[in-house]
């Protein structure tokens, strides 16, 4: 289009103006094509002269584009255009954030803002670019994922000037990196604190307040932040660049220093820094300067302890945060050094009352002497001398500066070194991304150095951003496929050729700094030689001589080069480094001595741990070394910066400062343009529109733009083809658009004419619609006009007739009427008279009764209160002295209580003198002993031996009369002993009646239905008593609340308890010694079983006779019972060592272990000599007989009494080892019975096994003698002939007739034969010690479970007592009752199998002809059963039924394994299809219900745990099924319900059925196992959860919100070029396939699932309430961050698709599980999206609908509610902050500010209980599933 057709009347542009930059105007004339003529928006007229077209004003694009997230998106781009943009977003809609392209402008809104929390991070993870609001986060995860999917390295440069959140901005970038690319593990969790902990460092140490900025960064960063493969955070890195070190000695007014030095001061009160000598900031010069110590808002003492914080976190010592403090002190008290004149005026001299130059000294160590001589001196060095020169002051205090300035510098760098190596790590780096903080463009009244620094970085910066800019351009056209020519932009290479190459700006000042004599005025003159004319980028300021200009990309800006030179060449005094170096810290020294190894920074480096910072080290005067400039520094830093970046891909922040004053939310055009044109952004506008800017997809310009086409000419199946001919029919000129592969490309105002042709269109279509509308309702108005006006008439003269006669009939009737009232009147008057008087009359007699009853009524209501009060203070006198009695009554009692315990304590220490009385006897039994041993070695007398074993049992005997004693004085032990023994005879008389039940089999039935039923009677009268006890238990539970004043005394018992208790300690050492004798003696017994004598078999090939070894064998046979003897002395010598004052009560009870150890080891040394009884005369015969016979059997014997010491010593061990953890349980439970239960229970086992063992013993002793005799007998006739004198004789003669050959083989034979019946009787023996060994086992853990029970019993009340003992009983009668039945079903089927063979028999005897003569019917003979009672007859039995099936399965341990495989680990839901819901759970519990019925606790625990854990594995492992998890949380819940149903307990039971309730629990109380099956099914439920949610996230913003069901013409509008993911997408994309269907179809699917599985309908409602919240949540977060979802048709299309999800609950029966509830607020917006947003009653409207959602949620989508239309209105920001005045208002200050909804909240889950009509006798486990180890009981 030409200019006339776009510049007509009533078109829309811009004017330039001196104070708002642009301001809008109406073109109120046609361009004429020389001037236009416009009228402001204050009603000014005005006439712009155009002498070419490029003079037009620029147009304004449709309100519609106005406030888009990207500037690209706008029609026509240009400078005003940008600028209203922000403008109205930043100030309407509060939009901080505006994409510009590839650039993300963030505007300083100078006011926290709640959108930087952890959800808004999670809501951002994740999200394409264009598919959100712009953010900081978008940006970051633009990055993040273009690493993560590319692998390469990317950048975020974020620039601006002072004030404009470049730190903040920075920050937030870092924490959201921190955030998404944490790790699982602690060292990545740490490594993410670290990297966020280095920002208040620097912050605190490079940041200052400025007077645009209160937390201004002096000094330009670059953090590395480094990722592994899996693209978690393992490192970072630092660079720093150019730190302001001026600002450490001088501040401009309102200004600070760097904020770490406040933070001092605002401790120095603090004694922590009480050697520093700090004081108030005002008293240091380097902190007054500016006269604003205080930040508003700001506390710098706790920003020190952050500071500290991240200092220890960081790894920097508390030593070293010390010596930093000192030096940042020191630097401090050196502004306050003061200098005067000399006398001479020639130099300097420090006062000599000056107070700060000491403290300087002791603060960093060094000579205070020196110092102050060499700050007012300095050394000049000549070729054969060095002189001193003095300083003048103006210099002294140069110098002064100058070293305070470089030791800052120096600490920062070594702290920077430190954060690196902090956040260095060895593990390799795969990926970084870095994120730049750079200072801005900076153009000062005055500029200096740091600003031409600054400015060459942003001019290098700049070029960067250009060239990516362009080539990202270049690239789309290239991919896109269209024609384009070369786009000519802005190139500032000649600027930086001027500034950095040879004989450039830099160039030249290095070489006047190396001038003797150089000067600032010198160089100037210089830059004026060699760049005046010849550069166009320089030029020279008109009326000064020591400036210069340099041409910027952003502005021209005259520098002063006054201090130039000086600060480019950074001097410092060497002496001054000599002094620091001398320091007696060594950190001090360390500090500038590491300065000169680190020195030359233009030497490469290799390692991530040498990066440092940037701005380098300074130069020193004096120095025969060269050393670079600052400048040379900055730009080689400068250069290896754009290298990084030049390798990454980059991403730019820009931020921008809206105003000077730090207001919220005011925007200054002025300010804004400077920026925007410093930042580059308009740069980028102005190469995007000299291009094509307007980029639409194919489906996106088809949808917006099908009003402009006819319904002939649309093609559905060829999109492409119908854009082509509306736009040739409507944009005649070709080069205004290109057609790309996927896109439109458009020039510049092409889209607003596109919108201007729509909106006409629409227009024309609404007039039509009008003219047709207003048409047919005027005719339907007048049609009823007339129809109404014929009406009317008929009525009106119709009323007029019955007027009349109306008026004819009352005038007759008013006469009449009249008589009658007036005699009315008459008579209602005297009715009135008479009856007031009556009233009268009736009230004040009423009032004198009513007086009268309420005096009657006080006097008894006082009589009534003088009643009471006298009855509660006669009560409360008796309450008084009633406690008064009861404290005199506790008092005497703790006093006879204290005379008891103290009484007892005398006893137990009599009786320990009395144990000490006896040692003495001890020793001489000792003595003894040992002389019974040597003249038992010498000659072998037996009989003196037992005479001194005679003695030592009366001293034995003696002791044990002290042990009675002691045991009288132990009251509880002795009751203890009598309930045992109490106990023992109730156990004799249960085994004589189990006798008397075995002989009596036939009568077993009825006498046991005898026995449950008395034992019913019995337990419901113990459950009566202990109802009583349980009454007469809260009674004195009430009573114990009154005797809380008896705490102290039971304290001080407890002290004494606590003494006590240390004693136990040492008992566990004497136990721990017992067991050492005890190994001792078994090594013993192992060198007797491993001696030469006994390995040394003898058989009849080797017989010998000598007697020694015989001797030697018996010797050794003897020699354990010495041993064993002088083992017990030991034990009785180490206990009766520990003195009087170690040993507690608990002695008598190791005591008594001790004696019953004795007695074991007494018993065995019988048994050992009653042995050598048996061996001798059987040895003797055997000599006679055989001399294999001899050894055989001694070997036997030996044998056997070896392994009979090695059980015997192994059961000990075991014993001490339970007592060892007995006590050990003492020590950490504090149960001061445990250790007495354990020791009488280890005691009683001890008595009973060594009766059983000696019984054993006795036995096979028998047995072997027996079998010895047998033998001996039967070899008289076969033994090998014995006589000495045989051998003697001739050999001839012995072998005469071949007789010695006979019998060497007779013998032979028999020796053979010998062998084999040795080898049958040995394995006969084995066999039966086996046997004997399974019963004894038996009886052990019979005999444990009693002696368990007895000590539990214990320690229960008598009637707890008896009811565990009649459980115990049944539960025993129970197990043998099983036993039985089993034995009799075995016996049952041999009868069968017999009766069966004797039929056949019989039937076979028959057919042979053969009679029978067997009386009464030959089958109830063969079935009749002897009876004893008759004699033997038979006589005929009951026949039995079939077996009921009692509802469980009994199972093998070992088979539990495969149980929990079949059921739970290799479980598929498919194999439960068309059974009982929940099988495996009915069957894991009736293999429950067996272990229960047999008792069998530890069965239970151990199938219980395994289910639990195999459900947690399966379901951690399979997360992703949700078939299989439904599965597990059916059979779960159903578990829990089944023990809930069959615990017994009444309010479970009472839904059952008579035989469900058959089938309860008996033994075990499982409660605690439902809590963990309901915990587990909590864990699966939100498993399940977790697992839709997985299924649905993708389907949920697409089908919610993207796509657009309801048919409409409204279209989207355009994007720019950060358009949407789904709006660039083609139609093959699955996202845009999701619809709303779509998600009711997973919908469908979820709930077949939970139904074909048998999901409990509670459970299934509880699961769609909270998806339903999910789809919510998630479709309104990402709705409040998209200003494209705030329009009406959206409202529209939500409230549609919420309809189709409440009628899938319909359908689906979910109305009433509140997931329609959950879906409230999506109402409520789409609400507030289509209601109307203009009047005072919208506000009130708004208010009353919205009433679930926040305050802030509202506010944020009126915000960003944006017309699609252009008939549509704009929500005025006056609007919004009335609603928002209005809702605050409403709700109240209370209400919680929350923009996001928590996805991650979960309502609470419950599981009701919900029985099970199905018994469990009527359940059959299917084939398939392999469980035929399970048996049917």
């Amino acid at each position: 289009m030409t200019s006339k057709e776009l510049y007509t009347k009533d078109a829309r542009v811009w004017v330039r103006d001196p104070e708002e930059v642009w301001v809008g105007a109406v073109v109120t004339k046609d361009y004429n094509g020389k001037e236009v003529t416009v009228q402001l928006e204050d009603g000014t007229e005005k006439t712009i002269v155009t002498k070419k077209e490029t003079d037009l004003p620029p147009l304004r694009n449709p309100e519609i584009l106005v406030g888009e997230n990207d500037l690209t998106a706008l029609s026509y781009l240009h400078e005003p255009a940008v600028l209203y943009n922000l403008k109205m977003r930043f100030i309407n809609s509060q939009a901080i954030y505006t994409y510009c392209g590839i650039v993300l402008v963030a505007i300083n809104p100078y006011e926290e803002l709640p959108i930087y929390g952890n959800d808004i991070i999670h809501a951002y993870s994740g999200q394409n670019m264009g598919d959100m609001d712009p953010h900081v986060y978008a940006i970051a995860e633009e990055a993040y994922s273009q690493m993560c999917k590319f692998e390469s390295n990317q950048s975020i440069i974020v620039t601006g000037e002072s004030g404009a959140g470049k730190t903040v901005s920075a920050k937030y970038a870092m924490r959201y990196f921190a955030a998404v690319g944490g790790g699982s593990g602690e060292s990545e969790t740490q490594m993410e604190k670290k990297v966020l902990a280095s920002n208040p460092i620097m912050e605190a140490i490079g940041n200052a307040k400025t007077i645009r900025n209160d937390n201004s960064s002096r000094f330009g960063k670059f953090i590395e932040i480094g990722f592994n493969r899996q693209n978690t955070i393992i490192g970072a890195n630092m660079r720093t660049y150019l730190l302001e070190k001026s600002r450490v000695v001088f501040q401009a007014a309102e200004e600070r220093n760097y904020h770490i030095f406040y933070q001092l001061c605002a401790c120095y009160d603090s004694p922590e820094y009480k050697d520093l000598a700090l004081n108030h900031p005002d008293y240091f010069y380097y902190t007054n300067q500016g006269e604003s110590p205080v930040i508003d808002g700001v506390d710098d003492a706790d920003l020190l302890d952050d500071t500290k914080e991240a200092f220890t976190l960081l790894g920097i010592s508390e030593p070293e945060q010390a010596m930093i403090f000192r030096i940042l002190a020191a630097i401090l008290h050196f502004g306050n050094v003061d200098f005067i004149e000399t006398e001479n005026q020639e130099g300097s001299k420090i006062a000599p009352e000056d107070e700060s130059l000491p403290v300087v000294a002791g603060l960093l160590g060094i000579d205070g002497g020196q110092m102050k001589k060499w700050l007012c001196n300095r050394k000049i060095a000549t070729v054969n001398e060095v002189m001193v020169k003095p300083l003048t002051k103006t210099q002294a205090f140069h110098a002064r500066d100058a070293l305070a300035k470089h030791i800052y510098a120096q600490i920062f760098n070594w702290i920077v070194g430190k954060i690196n190596k902090a956040l260095h790590t060895s593990v390799k780096q795969h990926s970084f991304i870095g994120v730049l903080d750079i200072y801005g463009f900076e153009m000062f009244e005055v500029n200096s150095f740091e600003q031409f620094c600054i400015n060459y970085a942003n001019e290098k910066l700049q070029q960067q951003f250009t060239q990516h800019v362009f080539k990202l351009e270049q690239e789309e056209y290239v991919r896109e496929q269209i024609e384009w020519s070369f786009i000519e932009y802005y190139d500032n290479q000649p600027c930086i050729d001027l500034i950095e190459h040879k004989l450039g700006i830099l160039d030249l000042l290095d070489e006047e700094c190396k001038m003797p004599k150089g000067s600032d005025a010198n160089w100037c003159q210089k830059l004026y030689e060699k760049h005046l004319d010849k550069s166009k980028h320089f030029s020279k300021p008109r009326m000064s001589r020591t400036a210069f200009i340099v041409h910027h990309f952003a502005d021209n800006v005259e520098y002063q080069v006054s201090g130039f030179l000086e600060k480019n060449r950074d001097l410092v005094i060497e002496d001054h480094f000599n002094i620091l170096k001398a320091s007696q810290f060594e950190f001090v020294a360390a500090l500038f001595r590491d300065e000169d190894k680190s020195s030359d920074y233009h030497k490469p480096r290799s390692g991530r741990g040498s990066i440092r910072s940037a701005s380098g080290p300074p130069l020193k005067s004096g120095s025969k070394k060269h050393k670079q400039s600052v400048g040379s520094q900055f730009r080689e830093s400068l250069t290896k910066l754009m290298t990084t970046l030049n390798a990454t891909t980059p991403h730019y922040i820009r931020c921008v400062k809206p105003n000077d004053l730090k207001q919220a939310f005011v925007f200054e055009p002025k300010r804004g343009v400077e920026q925007l044109r410093a930042c580059g952004v308009l740069e980028t506008i102005r190469i995007s529109s000299a291009g094509y800017p307007s980029r639409w997809s194919y489906p996106e310009f088809f949808t917006r733009y099908r009003v402009l086409m006819q319904q002939k000419h649309i093609d559905k199946k060829n999109i492409k083809h119908t854009c082509e001919f509306v736009l040739n029919k409507y944009v005649k000129d070709p080069d205004k658009y290109q057609f790309g592969k996927t896109k439109i490309f458009f020039r510049a105002g092409q889209v607003a004419y596109l919108e201007k042709l729509r909106a006409d269109k629409l227009r024309d279509c609404c007039i039509l619609m009008q003219k047709r509308v207003r048409g047919w309702v005027a005719k339907r108005k007048y049609v009823k006009l007339k129809r109404s006006a014929i009406l009317l008439q008929c009525q009106i003269r119709g009323v007029l007739a019955r007027r009349l006669a109306r008026h004819l009939k009352e005038t007759r009737c008013a006469i009449r009427i009249q008589k009658t009232w007036r005699c009315y009147i008459q008579h209602k008057r005297y009715n009135r008279l008479r009856d007031f008087a009556l009233a009268v009359q009736s009230h004040v007699r009423g009032r004198t009764a009513r007086n009268r009853f309420q005096e009657l009524v006080r006097h008894s209501k006082a009589v009534i209160i003088q009643k009471h009060a006298r009855g509660f203070l006669a009560r409360k006198w008796y309450a008084l002295k009633r406690k008064q009695i009861i404290l005199v009554q506790c008092c005497i009692r703790r006093q006879r209580a204290k005379k008891e315990l103290k009484q007892l304590k005398i006893e137990a220490r009599s009786v320990e003198h009395y144990k000490k009385l006896t040692r003495g006897m001890e020793n001489k039994v000792i003595t003894l002993q040992q002389k019974l041993d040597e003249i038992n070695k010498e000659n072998k007398k037996a009989k003196e031996q037992e005479g001194k074993l005679h003695d030592l049992e009366a001293q034995v005997k003696v002791l044990k009369v002290a042990e009675v004693k002691a045991k009288q004085s132990s009251n509880k032990v002795v009751d203890l002993e009598d309930e045992m023994t109490k106990l023992r005879r109730e156990l004799e008389e249960t085994k004589r009646e189990k006798a008397s039940l075995e002989e009596h089999m036939s009568a077993y039935k009825k006498e046991q239905k005898e026995i449950v039923e008395i034992l019913k009677e019995e337990n419901g009268m113990l459950k009566e008593s202990l109802q009583q006890a349980d009454t007469k238990v809260h009674l004195l539970e009430e009573l114990q609340k009154d005797k809380e004043h008896k705490d102290m005394e039971n304290q001080q018992l407890r002290k004494d308890y606590e003494q006590e208790r240390g004693h136990h300690q040492k008992l566990v050492n004497d136990y721990s010694r017992l067991e050492q004798r005890y190994e001792n003696l078994q090594e013993e017994l192992r060198l007797i079983t491993s001696s030469p004598a006994l390995k040394h078999r003898r058989t009849p090939s080797n017989v010998s006779f000598d007697p020694k070894a015989e001797m030697a064998l018996d010797a050794l046979l003897l020699q354990p019972t010495s041993n064993s003897t002088s083992d017990t002395s030991d034990i009785d010598r180490d206990i009766l060592d520990q003195g009087d004052e170690k040993v507690s009560m608990d002695s008598s009870v190791f005591a008594k272990l001790q004696k019953r150890v004795r007695e074991l080891e007494t018993e065995n040394k019988r048994l050992l000599n009653d042995l050598e009884g048996l061996e001798t005369p059987m040895s003797s015969r055997s000599r006679s007989s055989s001399t294999t016979d001899t050894t055989t059997d001694t070997e036997l014997a030996s044998t056997s009494k070896l392994k009979s010491y090695e059980e015997e010593n192994h059961k000990l061990r075991q014993e001490v080892l339970k007592l060892k953890e007995a006590f050990l349980a003492f020590e950490q439970n504090k149960d001061q019975d445990a250790p007495i239960r354990t020791l009488l229970n280890q005691v009683n086992v001890l008595n009973e096994e060594n009766e059983k063992h000696r019984r054993e013993v006795i036995n096979l002793k028998s047995k072997l003698a027996n079998t010895k005799r047998d033998r001996q007998t039967g070899g008289v006739s076969i033994g090998v002939c014995t006589d000495h004198n045989l051998f003697k004789k001739d050999p001839e003669l012995m072998n005469e007739d071949g007789e010695l050959q006979i019998a060497f083989l007779t013998q032979r034979q028999t020796i053979q034969l010998l062998e084999k019946q040795l080898q049958a009787e040995k394995k006969n023996f084995s066999i039966q010690e086996n046997e004997l060994k399974e019963e004894l086992e038996r009886l052990q853990k019979d005999n444990y479970r009693q002696q368990k029970i007895i000590a539990q019993n214990l320690q229960s009340t008598p009637e707890a007592k008896t009811s565990a003992t009649l459980q115990h009983e049944i539960n025993r009668l129970t197990n043998e009752n099983l036993e039985l039945k089993e034995q009799m079903e075995v016996y049952e089927k041999e009868t069968k199998k017999l009766k069966k063979q004797l039929k056949l028999a019989a039937r076979r005897l028959q057919t042979k002809g053969v009679e029978l003569d067997i009386p009464g019917d030959t089958s109830a003979g063969l079935i009749g059963s002897p009876d004893p009672r008759s004699g033997g007859a038979f006589s005929p039995s009951i026949q039995r039924k079939d077996h009921v099936f009692m509802g469980m399965f009994a199972y093998k341990a070992e088979d539990e394994p495969r149980l929990v495989k079949c059921l739970i680990t290799d479980f598929r839901p498919k194999q439960a299809e068309g059974l009982l819901p929940g099988l495996p759970a009915y069957v894991i519990f009736m293999c429950l219900r067996h272990a229960d019925y047999t008792n069998d606790d530890m069965k239970v625990k151990s199938l219980l745990s395994g289910v639990v854990n195999g459900i947690k594995k399966s379901t951690k492992k399979r997360s992703d099924d949700f078939e299989i998890i439904t599965c597990f949380l059916v059979n779960t819940c159903r578990l829990m319900h089944n023990l809930k149903q069959y615990s017994g307990e009444d309010n479970f039971s009472s839904q059952n059925t008579k035989k469900q309730n058959e089938h309860c629990l008996r033994n075990f109380d499982l409660s605690e196992y439902r809590q963990v099956m309901n915990d587990l099914a909590v864990h699966i439920y939100q498993g399940l959860i977790k697992c839709m949610e997985k299924k649905l996230s993708s389907m949920i913003v697409p089908g919610m919100l993207e796509h657009e069901g309801v048919a409409m013409v409204m279209g989207n509008k355009p994007m720019g070029l950060r358009s949407r993911t789904t709006s660039i997408s083609g139609e093959d994309d699955p996202v845009r396939k999701v619809t709303i269907d779509t998600i009711t179809k997973q919908l469908n699917i979820f709930l077949a699932v939970m139904h074909s599985q048998g999901l409990d309908p509670q459970i299934v409602t509880q699961v769609f309430r909270q998806v339903f919240y999910l789809i919510t949540a998630s479709t309104l977060n990402n709705l409040v961050l998209r200003k494209d979802m705030c329009n009406w048709p959206k409202g529209m299309q939500i409230r549609y698709n919420l309809s189709e999800l409440e009628e899938w609950l319909r359908s689906n029966r979910l109305m009433e599980s509140g997931a329609s509830e959950t879906l409230e607020p999506l109402v409520q917006v789409s609400q507030l999206l289509q209601v109307s947003k203009k009047t005072e009653q919208d506000i009130e409207s708004i208010c009353e609908l919205c009433t679930k959602l926040s305050t802030q949620q509202i506010i944020k989508i009126l915000n960003l509610y944006t017309p699609v239309n252009e008939y549509e209105v704009r929500v005025e920001a006056s609007f919004v902050r009335k609603v928002q005045e209005t809702l605050r208002k409403n709700r109240g200050e209370t209400e919680p500010q929350k923009l996001l909804m928590d996805t991650k909240f979960s309502f609470p889950v419950t599981f009701p209980y919900n029985p099970s009509s199905v018994e469990l006798d009527s359940i059959a486990v299917p084939d398939p599933w392999d469980l035929k180890f399970l048996e049917k009981v």
